[in-house]
């Protein structure tokens, strides 16, 4: 994969959304794109246990966790799955887990920090439902794009 986030903006300004900063780099691949498959959840897991056993290809998971700083919503085994699976990366508003291991994994994970506890198993959240957070919106089947430098948001495809 070949761009960088600046170059989008600089060669697209009016098609994308910039997310606002905040997130940092946990997976192995730094840069990664893919169409948006969203998940809304609270200290709950469950959904995103189902999203990422399903073909994956040219999709990143968008997890919309309420930006929770009390549980994980992604650690290893699920980012392994989702590896297996070929999704292109996560997305995380909230906190993952075992981040020496999702370092070491090709896939691209963004999320705002670590944090050592699991989630709750309820089976709640929705799927594939628009979500907003750091003043963008992410609707299921646009386009994220996502490096070192930031995210952004397309309704297009852009590369």
């Amino acid at each position: 994969m070949s761009f960088t986030t600046p170059d989008l903006c600089d060669d697209f300004p009016e098609k994308i959304q910039v997310v606002e900063p905040g997130f940092r780099s946990y997976g192995g691949n730094q840069i990664f794109s893919g169409k948006i498959v969203t998940i809304k959840c609270h200290e709950d897991n469950s959904m995103v246990r189902e999203q990422v056993s399903t073909d994956g290809q040219g999709k990143v998971l968008v997890i919309d966790g309420g930006g929770s700083m009390r549980r994980a919503l992604l650690g290893d085994m699920l980012a392994e799955k989702a590896v297996r699976n070929g999704w292109q990366g996560i997305i995380v508003y909230g906190c993952i887990r075992d981040v020496e291991v999702i370092a070491k994994l090709p896939i691209g994970v963004q999320a705002l920090a670590s944090h050592p506890m699991k989630t709750d198993k309820k089976g709640l959240g929705e799927v594939d439902v628009s979500v907003r957070f750091h003043g963008t919106d992410f609707i299921p089947g646009q386009f994220l794009y996502a490096d070192t430098n930031g995210v952004l948001v397309s309704s297009e495809l852009l590369i």
